[in-house]
């Protein structure tokens, strides 16, 4: 039995193209999406459309994320007027996604499986505790339990969310973080997913990256109106994707009170942010804003 499963795609539609084009030459017995397939990133609408295609013409399972859900509030939580340029990422996806956002709205929040041998396979976007409280790679085995529990023992816990890989043996549970298919937060700009395959008795991970165009996947950013319509973060988001490097959590937690209460422009803030890391910027083209 082999699986593949990737997540995080982010909206990365050549990402995605570039994963599902190996997966297709591996030829697993089954595919799994683990969730944050929209939002963050400039075809949101294409790499749903794709996904749900592969979802119906050749079984994939498929889950949604943290991201999906932040979409599906626009739907049904009307946002106060302070919070709009905080949320016009996520306001510009959703926006993006049309009528297809019910289709998202019906996708399962954890999918379970079986192994050969009848033992579980558990897939999670990020942990048992919360689609937001993911597994890192400097967790430790203490870190960890409660993050899988009750785990699936013996058997297989699958993740993401955290865009960074991971294979750990956590008791008699193997836990693998998929990594990333869109953005990865490691380093290395390469779109990854991860391979399993049962050896009659235990499961044996691989995690895989792919080469892409990553100009191409810049110029996206560009081509699709994202970075002019969706607001300063867009730009926050395409020096994360060139960099491999997670910004957006931080700059969350310095910036997003500050701004709803009025003391900074969201454009104020990324300028800030920006003079703090500029070696993340300085390849960058200039923001749409300074031109």
């Amino acid at each position: 039995m082999k699986l593949a499963v990737l997540a995080d795609i982010h909206a990365n539609y050549l990402g995605l193209q570039a994963v599902a084009a190996d997966i297709a030459r591996w030829k697993p017995d089954r595919v799994i999406v683990a969730g944050d397939i929209i939002n963050r990133g400039p075809r949101p609408r294409q790499c749903w459309e794709f996904v749900r295609q592969k979802r119906d013409e050749e079984n994939w399972l498929v889950m949604r994320g943290n991201h999906e859900d932040y979409i599906l509030k626009h739907a049904y939580e009307p946002m106060r007027p302070e919070e709009r340029e905080v949320h016009r990422v996520s306001y510009w996806t959703y926006r993006q996604m049309g009528a297809t956002i019910t289709e998202i709205a019906g996708l399962p929040d954890r999918l379970q499986l079986r192994a050969p041998d009848g033992s579980e396979v558990r897939v999670l976007h990020a942990s048992m505790r919360h689609n937001r409280d993911g597994i890192y790679p400097e967790d430790s085995v203490e870190n960890i339990r409660p993050k899988i529990a009750p785990a699936p023992s013996p058997g297989l816990f699958l993740t993401g969310h955290t865009h960074r890989p991971l294979i750990r043996q956590v008791d008699d549970t193997l836990v693998v973080n998929v990594g990333s298919a869109g953005v990865p937060f490691d380093r290395d700009p390469h779109p990854g997913y991860a391979q399993l395959v049962w050896r009659g008795h235990y499961w044996e991970a691989r995690i895989v990256r792919v080469e892409y165009d990553l100009q191409a996947a810049q110029e996206d950013f560009f081509a699709s109106g994202f970075l002019a319509e969706a607001g300063p973060l867009a730009y926050l988001m395409l020096s994360e994707m060139v960099h491999a490097r997670s910004q957006l959590y931080n700059w969350v937690i310095k910036y997003r009170d500050t701004i709803i209460d009025g003391g900074l422009t969201m454009q104020e803030a990324l300028e800030a942010h920006i003079q703090n890391h500029p070696e993340l910027y300085r390849d960058l083209p200039q923001p749409l804003w300074t031109r």
